[in-house]
């Protein structure tokens, strides 16, 4: 895909503290998006935080610069929330990038939320994507949400990956709908494509890929595999993925003698999820929340018929007839499996290369790029909002919250202060844009050629003037 020359170009920052090398929906999406934006001629940088030996600046695909900070996990695969350490280096690395947006992801992301508050005290542009659904009842819940408030009080805009997912940010945020834009996931439907030949004839496989915790619904998992396999002896499970509740998964197939119908992968590299998933007919999504569930989406372009749980965004992700969907608990789940393992058994369900090629048409990575690029078009002309204005957000978050949530950005300016007495901007070394030294490159090239053009056409001209003679 070619530049768009007539477009406003953009220095983005993408910050969160899942990425590469960590697995997941939301590492995907920040990849896919930044390259199909670069192709579209910004600049985009990612930051996260150290993984093992990854830290410092590493590159990746088309020179994706990726600013690995020299802070380890704390908790589930997230910095420790101290919301000012991270100052020095992030107003480092927005002003020696040029950045004029900062485009947050994942509310679980403490980096992220750390680096919008920094963000929007220097007077940058922020965007966050929210790619998770939360609840309302629990104290994790309630802190989590509240702390989001303060977060996006004062932000440019909201992405959601659903619309449910969108009505859950803005009650969760108590924001105004119109501050919020629904662009939802893609896949890259060239690598996800059906292989029948890897499919295990008079066997039906049901296939599960996911992280195996509580919350992606793996106690069900656990109820459903020896009802499953008692009840169709040609059914197997193929399961990739690890976490915590593996050990209650191999303890249900140890007690049930399930070892040789039920077969553990442990945790999969993204590019060995399509292999994976060519294998099976079935795809099986026990989530007990998601706000849009990309697994679902890959494996309908693989050719699975896909049962999921009926919660978040799920219902709007595939049509009626690629899905059958189910209420989160044992007895709904089996019930919609037996009629998937049912419709295997008799060809009754959409063909893998038709579930394919309408995949590829649905979702694709070049149209959230166009999408998230028009959201930041429209960012980048509204006015930018002063400190007094931000403090008057902020004040109306809560009756006590509001007053904290005040004191936490005066502190935050007070510190950028400091910084640019101690480090002023003057003295950072500004980054060269590899999209601008690549234009120089082509221009450069472009005159080099004429220039040789030019003279090939002298030189014929002597020839012939000479021949004249």
């Amino acid at each position: 895909m070619a530049a768009q020359p007539d477009r406003e170009k953009h220095s983005i920052c993408m910050v969160s503290d899942f990425f590469y090398p960590n697995m997941g929906g939301v590492e995907s999406h920040i990849y896919q998006l930044a390259q199909y934006l670069i192709e579209r001629g910004h600049k985009v940088v990612i930051v996260t935080h150290a993984y093992g030996e990854r830290s410092g600046i590493r590159y990746l695909t088309n020179y994706l610069k990726v600013y690995y900070l020299p802070f380890g996990p704390f908790h589930n695969q997230c910095v420790l929330p101290t919301l000012y350490t991270t100052i020095p280096l992030m107003r480092c690395v927005f002003l020696r990038e040029k950045i004029t947006i900062v485009h947050g992801h994942s509310a679980f992301s403490t980096l992220c939320h750390d680096a919008l508050l920094h963000a929007r005290t220097m007077g940058l542009r922020t965007l966050f994507t929210d790619h998770s659904l939360f609840g309302f009842a629990d104290a994790s819940s309630i802190i989590t949400n509240k702390f989001l408030q303060f977060s996006l009080a004062d932000i440019d805009h909201v992405i959601c990956v659903s619309h449910t997912s969108k009505e859950n940010t803005v009650l969760r945020a108590s924001m105004k709908p119109d501050m919020v834009s629904v662009i939802p996931n893609a896949v890259d439907a060239n690598v996800f494509t059906p292989d029948v030949s890897k499919k295990i004839p008079g066997k039906i496989t049901i296939v599960v890929v996911s992280r195996l915790v509580y919350r992606k619904g793996m106690d069900l998992l656990a109820g459903i595999l020896p009802i499953m396999c008692t009840n169709h002896l040609d059914v197997q499970f193929i399961i990739g993925g690890d976490g915590p509740k593996r050990a209650l998964l191999e303890d249900v197939c140890e007690q049930c003698k399930l070892q040789e119908r039920v077969k553990f992968l442990g945790k999969l590299k993204h590019e060995k999820v399509r292999d994976v998933l060519t294998q099976g007919d079935i795809f099986l999504n026990t989530s007990l929340t998601e706000a849009f569930c990309i697994a679902i989406v890959e494996a309908a372009s693989c050719g699975l018929q896909v049962v999921s749980t009926r919660v978040g965004g799920v219902p709007e992700v595939l049509p009626d007839d690629m899905i059958k969907l189910a209420e989160p608990s044992v007895k709904s789940l089996v019930a919609a499996l037996e009629s998937a393992v049912e419709a295997a058994r008799n060809n009754t369900f959409v063909a893998p290369n038709v579930a394919h090629e309408r995949i590829r048409t649905m979702y694709t990575w070049q149209n959230v790029a166009r999408r998230t690029e028009r959201v930041y078009d429209l960012v980048s002309t509204v006015p930018r909002v002063s400190f007094d204005e931000r403090l008057k957000s902020l004040y109306h978050c809560g009756r006590v919250a509001g007053k904290i949530f005040c004191i936490l950005a005066v502190i935050d300016l007070f510190l950028l202060w400091l910084l640019e007495w101690f480090f002023p901007r003057k003295n950072i070394d500004m980054a060269p844009s590899y999209q601008e030294q690549k234009d120089k490159w082509n221009s450069r090239d472009e005159i080099i050629t004429s220039g040789q053009t030019a003279s090939v056409i002298d030189k014929k001209r002597q020839i012939d003037c000479s021949l004249v003679r």
